[in-house]
């Protein structure tokens, strides 16, 4: 996460004249886009198209390595048929550039891009129906089978041994459990931090591994309308949280996600479960673990999140947003139990298995 005064807060003519300077294009709109630790804006100019200049924060700036790692497996999976956004390169012919620029903070180093903008609405916005659950399971398997084959001379830095959102540290969460003092919340998440050190970890060798994407969260996926009147995904947004993980990993983020924004989320698992299963069955290690993971991203998501409103409070509303339901989904998942949640979920995905 990024610190105090990492994340960026360029104005509107700052952002038109960096994409004037690097990449020849006048805008006509710009626009900003929520981020966790970046700056985002929409930008349309003059010369046509639609775009997303994406400004890192100075931390993540300092390692170029992984930004271009993550910049072209962006390009790996479109070139595979995934809907991923690509870098457009600057008129140096660079798909990014590092810029020395004030933003209130004083002179610091941040790493520029240009993006191509996706089509469609976030996931959020649109009724989850089993089917659009199930193609996002389904997508979400296939996007890791798609990286795992990727190859690329700085893959090694996707090892991020101490990465706070990798779902193989959530011990790391530990130290800031002191944002929930007072608050009930603390003693449940200390109780599901116990019980994946004494439930997941040892099982993880048994686990399969991967490229994780990290984050495919309802913020993060976009849909279009289909032709049965119901949605399909396209584009897949942000891969500032890839780490070599497990396949189990990312299927417990997407599962976690999708039921912050579902009226019945206990229902959720089970066609997201099924469209994953469709392109990678899980082992009988994955299979036992995957209801703590889910917990275990929520916890994540809960913690981390009111850590970051200590740091960026005028930034509460975004970041809060998956906290004001996930507080009560997770109390909810741990009061009826991993054997009741599991049948429902693997019973679901049988069903929707055998039908779709």
């Amino acid at each position: 996460m990024a610190a105090k005064h990492a994340k960026p807060s360029f104005s509107e003519s700052q952002v038109s004249e960096l994409v004037k300077r690097l990449f020849n294009l006048t805008p006509v709109e710009i626009r900003s886009l929520p981020s966790y630790d970046d700056q985002n804006f929409y930008v349309a100019p003059a010369e046509g198209g639609e775009y997303v200049l994406k400004i890192m924060n100075s931390e993540d700036s300092k390692n170029a390595a992984i930004i271009e790692v993550q910049t072209y497996a962006m390009s790996f999976l479109h070139q595979n048929g995934l809907p991923a956004q690509t870098a457009v390169p600057s008129t140096s012919g660079k798909l990014m550039s590092l810029e020395d620029m004030d933003c209130g903070y004083g002179c610091q180093k941040y790493l520029v891009r240009l993006l191509t903008y996706l089509p469609g609405v976030t996931i959020s916005k649109v009724p989850l129906t089993p089917k659009l659950l199930y193609e996002t399971g389904k997508t979400a398997a296939r996007m890791d089978e798609i990286l795992q084959t990727m190859e690329h001379p700085h893959l090694g830095v996707l090892q991020r041994e101490n990465f706070i959102w990798s779902l193989s540290n959530v011990v790391l969460l530990e130290p800031y459990l002191r944002v929930l003092d007072g608050d009930p919340l603390q003693k449940l998440v200390t109780s599901i931090i116990h019980q994946y050190k004494t439930s997941v970890d040892p099982k993880r060798s048994q686990f399969r591994k991967c490229i994780n994407h990290g984050d495919f969260n309802d913020l993060n996926v976009l849909v279009q309308p289909d032709d049965d009147g119901g949605h399909k995904i396209s584009g897949i947004l942000d891969f500032g949280d890839m780490n070599s993980g497990y396949y189990i990993h990312e299927l417990a983020i997407a599962i976690m996600y999708m039921m912050t924004e579902h009226p019945e989320p206990v229902e959720v698992g089970g066609p997201v479960l099924a469209g994953w299963e469709s392109v990678l069955p899980l082992n009988e290690a994955e299979k036992d673990c995957l209801y703590l993971l889910v917990l275990s991203r929520f916890c994540q998501s809960l913690v981390l999140a009111r850590y970051s409103v200590t740091l960026h409070p005028e930034n509460t509303e975004y970041l809060m947003i998956s906290s004001k339901r996930g507080v009560h989904i997770l109390k909810k998942l741990w009061e009826l139990g991993k054997e009741h949640v599991e049948s429902v979920w693997f019973q679901s995905a049988a069903r929707l298995g055998d039908k779709m």
